[in-house]
C-alpha cells in the first residue's frame, strides 16, 4: 500500500471566538530575533530568523547541553573532580581571555562547580576545563558538540569550540536554532535547567593581594526584571555584538526568546525585557488537550488492527493575539498507513492548528495511545490482498 499524508479534521477542537484577530505588531532593533510560546509550539514573532550569525557566548548552550545528557544518562557525575590545565589557564586568564570564572592553574573543580562558572559567570575558562574533563581534549568534545547537535535537528549551526569564541566562522548558529537548543534544554533536563539556570550570582576565585573571595553576578538582563524569567545565555564579541536567549514561564506559559547583533549592554537589557513582556502581553493561551487525552485515530498496515488511536504527548494549547479571537481549526496530519509494529507513546502524527492571525500554524506531536504489534506471516497476507482490492 501507497504511504501518504493523512489529513483528518479535528472536529473537536473548532473553536468559535470573534473574528478580526491579527498578529500583534513589534519591532526591535536586533538584527534577528525569534519568539516561541512552548505551551503551544508558536511561533509569536521572527526577523530574519534562519540567517546564520556568530553566537559568541550563547554557544556554552551546547556546551551545557551536552553535559546535562550525559548527566542524565549517568555517565557524568556532577561530583566528578576536573582538573585545571596549567595550558588551559594560560590561555584564559587575563583580561583579553573574556569572560572568566577565576580558575587557578592545577586546581581541582567539581563538574557541578564548572556548570555554574559556564551558566552563570559565562566562564570562558570553566566551559574548556569542562570540555577537556569530558572528553579529553577540546577538540573531541566539539564532536559531540556537533554531535548532539544534528540529534536536536539544528540544521543551521556547527561549533568550532565550546565558548563561542571567534574562530574565522568555523562556528555559526542562527536565532531559530538558538531557540531550539534552549527548549530541548528545558523540555529534557528540567530538573538540571532549574538548578543552574536563573542563579542570580555564583562566588568562585580570590582577588590578588587581599585574597577576598569573588562573587559575580548573572548577565541574564531578565532575571529581577521580568516575573518568572529564570534562563538563558547572553553572549557578546565585537563580531557578534550583544545577544541573548532568554525563558520565562507565567501563568501556565513558558516562552523562549533570541535577540541578536544589538549594539551596546544597556540597549540588550530594554530589548530583552521589552520583548519578553510583549510575548506575555500581546498573546494569550487557552489549553485544547489534556496530557493523554485521545483526539483521534491513525490507519495502520501489517497489524491485526486496522488503527491505533491517538493521544496528547503533553498538555496542548493554542496561542492567539489578547482580548481577539478566531475560528480555530484543527487537523490530524500523519505519513500512513503507519507500518506496525508501534510502540505505545510512539510519535506517529502531529496536530496543526491554524489560527488564521498571520502567524505559522501550530504543530504539536500526537502519540500512539497503545502498542500494536506486527500481523503474522499469514495476516500479512490477508492484509496484502485486502489492501490489494481496497478493502484495507
Amino acid at each position: 500500500m501507497t504511504r501518504k499524508p493523512f489529513y483528518l479534521l479535528a472536529s473537536a477542537l473548532l473553536i468559535a471566538m470573534p473574528a478580526g484577530a491579527a498578529a500583534p505588531p513589534f519591532e526591535t532593533a536586533a538584527t534577528t530575533a525569534i519568539m516561541v510560546d512552548l505551551s503551544s509550539g508558536a511561533v509569536l514573532y521572527a526577523k530574519d530568523a534562519d540567517r546564520r550569525m556568530p553566537p559568541a557566548s550563547m554557544a556554552k548552550m551546547m556546551t551545557t547541553h551536552v553535559a546535562f545528557d550525559l548527566i542524565k544518562r549517568g555517565q557524568l557525575n556532577p561530583n566528578r573532580m576536573c582538573t585545571v590545565r596549567p595550558e588551559t589557564w594560560q590561555r584564559w586568564h587575563g583580561p583579553a581571555a573574556g569572560s572568566t570564572m577565576f580558575l587557578s592553574p592545577g586546581e581541582q573543580v567539581k563538574v557541578s562547580d564548572l556548570l555554574h562558572g559556564i551558566v552563570t559567570l559565562s566562564g570562558n575558562d570553566a566551559s574548556v576545563v569542562l570540555a577537556e574533563c569530558i572528553s579529553g581534549n577540546e577538540a573531541a568534545f566539539v564532536q559531540l558538540m556537533n554531535r548532539h547537535s544534528r540529534q536536536l535537528g539544528l540544521r543551521n549551526s556547527h561549533w568550532g569550540n565550546p565558548v563561542g569564541w571567534p574562530d574565522n566562522g568555523v562556528t555559526y548558529t542562527t536565532a531559530r536554532d538558538l531557540a531550539t537548543l534552549a527548549a530541548a534544554t528545558i523540555r529534557d533536563y528540567p530538573e538540571l535547567y532549574r538548578d543552574y539556570y536563573g542563579v542570580r550570582e555564583f562566588t568562585w576565585g580570590r582577588t590578588m593581594g587581599t585574597n577576598q573571595a569573588i562573587t559575580q553576578g548573572n548577565r541574564n538582563p531578565l532575571l529581577g526584571r521580568v516575573n518568572g524569567a529564570d534562563g538563558l545565555k547572553t553572549g557578546h564579541t565585537e563580531e557578534a555584538g550583544y545577544g541573548f536567549t532568554g525563558s520565562a514561564a507565567r501563568d501556565g506559559r513558558r516562552i523562549v526568546m533570541v535577540v541578536a547583533g544589538l549594539t551596546s549592554f544597556n540597549q540588550r537589557i530594554e530589548e530583552s525585557v521589552r520583548f519578553m513582556e510583549w510575548g506575555f502581553n500581546a498573546w494569550q493561551s487557552r489549553p485544547l488537550l489534556r496530557q493523554g487525552q485521545h483526539i483521534g485515530e491513525a490507519q495502520v498496515q501489517g497489524a491485526t488492527v486496522s488503527s491505533v488511536g491517538l493521544v496528547a504527548q503533553r498538555p496542548i494549547a493554542v496561542t492567539y493575539p489578547a482580548g481577539l479571537g478566531q475560528n480555530i481549526r484543527a487537523k490530524i496530519v500523519y505519513t500512513g498507513p503507519v507500518r506496525a509494529p508501534i510502540a505505545q507513546g510512539q510519535h506517529i502524527a502531529d496536530l496543526v492548528v491554524e489560527t488564521g492571525d498571520g502567524t505559522p500554524p501550530q504543530t504539536m506531536p500526537l502519540v500512539a495511545e497503545t502498542e500494536v504489534g506486527e500481523a503474522g506471516f499469514f495476516g500479512r497476507i490477508w492484509y496484502g490482498l485486502k489492501s490489494l482490492f481496497g478493502a484495507a
